[in-house]
């Protein structure tokens, strides 16, 4: 028995929700897939700080437990259950799977999986699908970006934030990336964003007004919340929209008068339930990222990587967010790159 827990996979594992201390690494076989249903063995997950938020039981949405945290992640096939005819063992993928991602092995249903473009590593692709698909959705879908409009996007160093940077960039946007810190403005203007500001000055406002010099934003996306949604929300043009995304800076209370005295739309963005009410849209998002990537307008930005058996310190630092780019845990064998 104790020969077979030791060949077993692994997966980090809560058995109620709480600090990071009530996770441990343990032995976990996902079995075999259903109909339908694939498993994968994980190469590499990704880590949000909302992957972090709904562990701790902070986020709106309480999984059950025991729960293994994470929801996005890339690996390799290892076997498909009946009716599964778009995809085969070998396989290299990149899925999208709630409360499953920090683990060595996943059973999913196959419909969650794409297949990683080539030149797009383990490590990149685990970091691709939540956040590059959710700014796509907000952006496109909710946004109604058109070319050479102008987006201010919060949180500019973060998941959600530079997927839209650079994703508003590609589809022919003027963008102002703001971020708190020297190194993450440095990486905002590297993935593409025409002009930084530095989130939380004195002076924010006047640094955005001086970036917009051809007029105010049209689009402001907002991973943050806090007081940073008002303070956005006042720079808007008349007519625009801002896209909330998340709230690692707390709730927002913004006045009433404003979307009135602006003519402008504050538009929320929850890519999950969008996903299980058009799937079908959800699939074309994919694609189209997945062809932005191959054209060389999209790179995920890994700041570290982590072996599984340091999650803790992983999760850690994506708590705090003050990484510029990804944090990533890698499950035993290196990310190398699938297809050159």
């Amino acid at each position: 028995m104790q020969s077979d827990q030791k060949n077993m996979p692994r997966a980090v594992i809560g058995d109620k929700l709480g600090p990071i201390a009530h996770y441990r690494l343990l032995p976990r076989d996902p079995g075999i897939p259903g109909p339908g249903q694939i498993r994968l063995a994980v190469r590499a997950a990704g880590i949000s700080y909302v992957d972090v938020l709904v562990s701790r039981g902070e986020y709106q949405l309480k999984p059950p437990t025991p729960f293994i945290p994470g929801s996005e992640f890339a690996g390799i096939i290892e076997s498909i259950g009946e009716g599964v005819t778009d995809c085969a063992p070998g396989d290299p993928v990149f899925a999208s799977a709630f409360g499953t991602a920090f683990a060595e092995a996943a059973v999913i249903p196959a419909k969650l999986a794409h297949p990683i473009p080539k030149g797009l590593s383990f490590a990149e692709a685990a970091c691709f699908r939540v956040s590059y698909a959710t700014a796509y959705h907000a952006l496109v879908q909710q946004g109604r970006l058109e070319r050479d409009e102008t987006v201010l996007v919060l949180g500019a160093g973060g998941a959600v934030g530079i997927a839209a940077v650079q994703v508003a960039k590609a589809l022919g946007a003027f963008v102002i990336a703001s971020a708190s810190t020297p190194e993450k403005r440095d990486l905002a203007a590297r993935c593409g964003a025409d002009a930084v500001v530095e989130s939380g000055a004195g002076d924010w406002r006047e640094q955005v007004a001086h970036a917009c010099d051809r007029g105010k934003p049209d689009i402001v996306v907002d991973p943050i919340g806090g007081d940073a949604t008002e303070r956005a929300f006042r720079t808007l043009a008349w007519g625009g929209r801002h896209l909330v995304i998340g709230f690692v800076g707390g709730i927002a209370r913004l006045p009433t008068n404003l979307p009135l005295l602006k003519g402008a739309h504050l538009i929320g963005v929850d890519v999950r339930q969008f996903g299980e009410k058009f799937p079908d849209v959800v699939q074309a998002n994919l694609e189209a990222i997945s062809a932005l990537f191959a054209a060389r307008k999209l790179k995920p930005h890994i700041a570290r990587t982590y072996p599984i058996e340091r999650f803790a310190e992983a999760m850690d630092e994506a708590y705090v967010g003050q990484a510029a780019g990804r944090i990533v845990i890698e499950m035993g064998q290196r990310a190398d790159r699938n297809g050159g």
